[in-house]
């Protein structure tokens, strides 16, 4: 499936039109969302759990699902703001991951 297709489909089950809502929505559940995906990994290196790849699919599902909302609210769409992402990371580390370069940006 293609990153602008998934927002397209996911919008359809959006709560609300209303950009503020969106906004709003979209921020709050993304962190909520966000931190399920950390109490796992918590849970995994803390607490003796084994990581439960099903469960940490659909949370990172749940992630992708707010971050289609907030994509939609700034009127845009995943596909422009994964290649915004790319640029920015190639500007940044032009010759892939470099330790100094990150540490002294």
């Amino acid at each position: 499936m293609k990153a602008n297709e998934y927002q397209k489909l996911a919008f359809i089950t959006a709560a609300s039109l209303y950009q503020n809502d969106m906004f709003l929505n979209g921020a709050l559940g993304l962190t909520g969302e966000a931190g399920e995906v950390a109490d796992q990994i918590k849970k995994w290196k803390f607490q003796g759990h084994d990581i439960d790849y099903t469960h940490m699919k659909e949370e990172l599902g749940d992630v992708m699902w707010y971050i289609a909302l907030l994509a939609t609210a700034l009127d845009t769409n995943l596909e422009s703001i994964m290649e915004m992402n790319i640029d920015k990371l190639k500007a940044r580390f032009p010759d892939g991951f470099d330790v100094d370069k990150s540490v002294n940006r």
